[in-house]
């Protein structure tokens, strides 16, 4: 119930408790828009009581794992903190895996019950005598052998009691895309989560005022915990979108007057070359958080033209999505950095030997820690162990260096890293040059193998409509700005880049057909 007492302490980073505690405060603010409905902080909270209570009627208990599986909808969220509030694990699923990924997810995870709407329902459906699930949800009406979340939700079910939600209990289960191997479960806690709220909060100072669009998946880090969970903790409205469209996401930014939005470099890049662009009004906007890979240089001008700042941060699922957070105002003077480790976060570079690299442009391993920061992977002793150290620091694997100020810069995974001739090199550098060509829409770099060189540089681009590219005319833009070791050797044309669920380019696919 709204108006709940406890009669013992509850922890306040608890993600139930902290959110029951803000609807307290200001029920009647909006919370969550969602396809022209919205619910105010007070009506979400009885939402989350009364899924809490399908949830235990069904006998989900403390620990058990809930696992979703739908396109983006605001009862993902409801969920999330129903889940918290009786100690379940929330597991959101990427819905564009196939029927053998996912049971392979829902296996490993061991969920309880499963959640999912009609559609991606009649994916899993044939899979069911393989999962561990003792209970089958459907978002609305009971079908295909599937019980009813809608129409549990609106009995006179029973409140089940708040637990007590600890800082080290794991509240949330996100998969990774499992683009370098087999999807791992990265364990969030009330305590990552809690601490991630406050990062964004201090670095990007959201208030209850803002207007946050999101329209990143929910079965993703970014989706959840970049605008979305900031924005509820401290008292502001959320719009959701059920997925990404250029044309919806310009007219929703106009339409709700949204003053913060999370996107992704593909994102921004779409939404940019579509005809509304120019004509939207975009005025409310007050900051565009920019994550999941390095944004091309072109396109923060082509953002910045318009009044709007670009604030490039740094994260990964393992660190509950922020790292490094760059201020609104340095989105210009520090163009293209991804800023300075969030007040709760520690972050280093260190070399191929360990060693931590202090001298201003070296590059390195970006590693992080903190209350951010995971306990590890689902049921993988060994990976924890490979990705955090004894003294608590996450090996990334991602390349970056650091100016003297303290601005961090993203080079490139360590893995992308091209090494030709004994020199590094990295595509992010080349790619953000490459954008600047007329003619190119998209681009990626790799390396190729090379008898003499080890590698050298490929370079993959989908063209804009009615343009021409050949290798003597990408040289010739390119070389009088790139070292020579830098130089393309090959230019690959093709119609679409291979992306993954989260909107990154597979370079493994790239490198299986060019390298």
């Amino acid at each position: 119930m709204l108006t709940e007492m406890h009669n013992r302490s509850i922890d306040p980073q608890g993600l139930a408790e902290w959110f029951r505690r803000r609807a307290l405060r200001a029920p009647e603010r909006a919370a969550l828009s969602f396809k022209d409905h919205t619910l105010s902080y007070g009506e979400m909270q009885k939402s989350i009581e009364r899924m809490a209570a399908v949830f235990v009627s069904g006998g989900v208990r403390a620990g058990d794992r809930v696992a979703w599986l739908s396109l983006n909808h605001s009862l993902i969220m409801v969920a999330l903190f129903a889940c918290a509030r009786i100690g379940a694990i929330f597991v959101p699923l990427n819905f564009r895996l196939s029927r053998p990924e996912l049971a392979d997810i829902i296996n490993d995870a061991g969920a309880h019950t499963l959640v999912a709407d009609t559609q991606h329902a009649a994916v899993i459906e044939p899979a069911r005598a393989e999962l561990p699930c003792r209970r089958y949800l459907l978002l609305d009406e009971a079908e295909l052998g599937w019980g009813s979340l809608s129409a549990g939700m609106s009995d006179e079910l029973p409140v089940p009691a708040a637990v007590n939600g600890l800082p080290d209990d794991v509240a949330l289960l996100i998969y990774t895309s499992g683009t370098t191997g087999r999807p791992k479960g990265v364990m969030l806690s009330n305590g990552n989560l809690w601490t991630n709220n406050i990062n964004w909060l201090l670095a990007s100072d959201y208030t209850s005022q803002d207007v946050t669009l999101n329209c990143a998946p929910l079965f993703h880090v970014g989706g959840i915990c970049v605008v979305l969970l900031p924005t509820l903790l401290v008292g502001g409205h959320v719009v959701l979108q059920q997925s990404f469209d250029p044309l919806q996401f310009l007219n929703d930014l106009e339409r709700y007057k949204v003053t913060v939005t999370f996107a992704v470099p593909a994102m921004m890049l779409f939404a940019s070359q579509h005809e509304r662009y120019l004509s939207a009004d975009l005025s409310a906007m007050r900051l565009i958080v920019a994550g999941g890979a390095p944004v091309p240089e072109p396109l923060l001008h082509t953002y910045n033209a318009r009044g709007i700042p670009v604030s490039q941060c740094y994260g990964m699922t393992e660190a509950t999505a922020g790292v490094t957070f760059l201020e609104t105002e340095r989105a210009i003077t520090k163009l293209g950095s991804c800023g300075r480790p969030g007040l709760l976060t520690e972050v280093k570079l260190i070399d191929r030997d360990g060693n931590t690299i202090t001298t201003p442009g070296e590059r390195g391993e970006i590693c992080m820690r903190g209350g951010n920061i995971t306990q590890g992977y689902w049921n993988r002793p060994a990976e924890t162990a490979a990705a955090l150290d004894a003294d608590g620091w996450m090996h990334s694997g991602d390349g970056a260096w650091v100016d003297a100020d303290g601005f961090y810069t993203m080079c490139d995974r360590i893995k992308d890293m091209i090494i030709s001739g004994g020199e590094n090199i990295y595509p992010a550098e080349i790619e953000s040059l490459l954008y600047e060509h007329p003619a190119i829409a998209e681009v990626a770099v790799i390396g190729a193998a090379d008898a003499r060189w080890g590698e050298t540089v490929v370079v993959i681009a989908v063209l804009k409509a009615g343009q021409g590219l050949d290798l003597e005319t990408l040289l010739a833009f390119v070389a009088p700005r790139l070292a020579r070791y830098k130089l393309p050797k090959a230019l690959h044309v093709i119609e679409t880049m291979p992306r993954n669920p989260n909107g990154k380019i597979v370079k493994t696919e790239l490198r299986k057909r060019f390298a």
